[in-house]
């Protein structure tokens, strides 16, 4: 019986497999979540090198930004263009921020090149304009003007005129100046004064220039009807400034001298002058003009010292005082006269 059993188990077929199960990509149907970790990273190679000094690169002080309103305030100062300002605000932004001295230092330098550039234009563009400059061009001129007159118990009239007259030119200036000078008192003329000259100057450079002179003079008053001067010389200037200018010259000169009561004479004389322009405010001006002739049997000198204030436009007040010396002048003359004047200037 058992064996019949065994027999009709191996007779039949084998069971089927057990189903495979499907693979899906959709995660949701999963019943676990898998995590996959990303690979390590590769192990950095290892190099066999010499030990090294190593070096960090910090920032330079120089490189370190000026601050904005620091910057600001530098900046205002340079577009004023006031150049005390200028060296002022810088010295206190250098104090106030160390960091920042190279820019302040390179604000400063870029605007001295700007001015110095500027500077440079301007003097070719003179230069030129004074090449090329015709005979009546670029003259400059003054004229002054002033009177008085008296009635009553003294009856005085007095009467003053100059003019004066400037060429600047590439090599030469000129000068032409003349002067009157009358007054008179209860009849009887106690000021007769008349002087014209013409002094051109050729400039070697800035400062050194060499001078000629053509001068004529008549004062009664002090002897002479009519003195003619012709001299020569070298000049300086000792200071030139904006607001300030002193020349000095001197030179050997002839002079021809007609007096009134002796004969002509004509004489060698040594001639030294100064002159001196001072612009103390804007609207403020001192000036001096001395000339001293040193002669065999007569020496002579004369100054006027002159303050001028500004009006209105090119008109001034001029406020001077002249002196006259001749050590010759006939008796019972003094050998000083003084005149102190208040006129009135235009300039042109």
């Amino acid at each position: 019986m058992m064996l019949l059993s065994l027999a009709a188990l191996a007779a039949s077929p084998p069971p089927p497999p057990p189903p495979i199960p499907t693979v899906t990509d959709d995660a949701s149907l999963l019943p676990f979540s898998v995590e996959v970790a990303p690979p390590p990273p590769p192990e950095p190679p290892i190099i066999d090198a010499p030990d090294a000094p190593i070096v960090v690169n910090m920032p330079s002080p120089e490189a370190v930004a000026l601050p904005p309103p620091a910057r600001r305030m530098v900046e205002t100062a340079i577009k004023e263009g006031n150049e005390a300002a200028i060296k002022s605000v810088a010295t206190l932004a250098r104090k106030l921020y160390p960091d920042g001295v190279a820019q302040i230092d390179a604000l400063v330098a870029q605007h001295d090149a700007e001015v110095a550039e500027a500077k440079a234009i301007a003097a070719r563009e003179k230069a030129e304009a004074l090449a090329n400059a015709a005979l009546l061009d670029n003259w400059k001129g003054q004229i002054e003007a002033g009177a008085s007159r008296s009635t009553g118990n003294t009856r005085s009239l007095g009467v003053y005129g100059s003019l004066k007259l400037t060429k600047e030119g590439l090599h030469w200036r000129h000068e032409i100046s003349a002067r009157a000078d009358f007054q008179q008192t209860a009849g009887e003329t106690t000021a007769e004064r008349f002087n014209a000259a013409w002094q051109p100057n050729y400039k070697f450079g800035d400062r050194l220039y060499a001078y000629g002179l053509g001068q004529y003079e008549h004062d009664r008053l002090l002897g002479y009807d009519s003195r003619y001067t012709a001299g020569a010389g070298i000049g300086y200037t000792v200071v030139s400034e904006k607001d300030l200018k002193v020349d000095f010259e001197g030179g050997p000169a002839l002079r021809l001298t007609d007096y009134i009561d002796e004969p002509e004479r004509t004489t060698v004389a040594g001639r030294a002058s100064m002159n001196i322009k001072w612009k103390i405010t804007p609207t403020l001006d001192f000036s001096q003009n001395a000339a001293v002739y040193l002669e065999s049997g007569n020496n002579n000198a004369v100054a006027t010292t002159a303050l001028d204030t500004k009006l209105i436009g090119a008109l001034k007040a001029r406020f001077s005082y002249n002196l006259t010396y001749e050590r010759n002048a006939p008796a019972p003359r003094d050998k000083l006269d003084t005149l102190t004047r208040a006129t009135l200037v235009y300039s042109f």
